[in-house]
């Protein structure tokens, strides 16, 4: 079974944790401040999760998971991930991250970002639109009417297929909107931000969206 390394430990990296190791993947989970601080943590998430370092983490998963504040994003270490598949949840919000340019004048995007930071990894989008309650709770069996739909995005398409199959996983449908550089489209503040939608409804709100 895959083991996937957290560089994060807040709402969404902890609800992941819980959500992969309740489907038999191995987890190693990491933040800023150590392993020490997650004790609690991974008492609570059972014996497939472990704390590391963020190093340790990056270099222990087969996949890694990044899922930090995007003005933290250039600590995320790079030789750990070399070739490795990275999933980015990270969004811009210029409130907590600072104004950075490049954004605010629709160069590029979040995972656009990330991707330059890691450039021998294979970066994809994935559950920057959903919040953390909803990733556990929204979710239901393929072929499900009405079932959930998220969107992702890369330049590699091996990534974006494991983040389609963890979303099965997990209980949605995916909308593979394409290359890195089209991700804008499901970020803050666009029509299928933080939006509970189906398969086609996201795909009206992705055509819908401007920048």
């Amino acid at each position: 079974m895959t083991t996937v390394g957290i560089i994060g430990a807040g709402h969404i990296g902890s609800t992941l944790a819980r959500g992969l190791a309740d489907r038999g993947y191995d987890v190693v989970i990491s933040n800023s401040r150590g392993p020490e601080t997650l004790a609690d943590l991974v008492a609570d998430l059972g014996p497939k999760v472990t704390a590391a370092t963020v190093a340790d983490a990056a270099a222990s998963g087969d996949v890694v998971i990044v899922t930090v504040p995007l003005k933290a994003y250039q600590d995320v270490p790079v030789e750990p991930l070399a070739g490795k598949i990275v999933l980015d949840t990270n969004n811009y919000y210029w409130e907590r991250d600072g104004r950075i340019a490049a954004l605010d004048e629709k160069r590029t995007t979040t995972t656009g970002m990330l991707q330059e930071h890691l450039p021998t990894s294979k970066v994809a989008k994935a559950f920057n639109h959903i919040t953390a309650a909803d990733i556990l709770t929204t979710g239901s069996p393929a072929g499900t009417p009405g079932r959930r739909a998220l969107a992702t995005a890369s330049d590699h398409p091996e990534a974006s297929a494991f983040v389609a199959g963890i979303y099965d996983e997990l209980g949605f449908d995916t909308v593979d909107i394409g290359p890195v550089a089209e991700s804008w489209r499901v970020e803050r503040d666009q029509p299928a931000y933080g939006t509970r939608q189906t398969k086609d409804e996201l795909e009206q709100n992705l055509a819908r969206a401007t920048r």
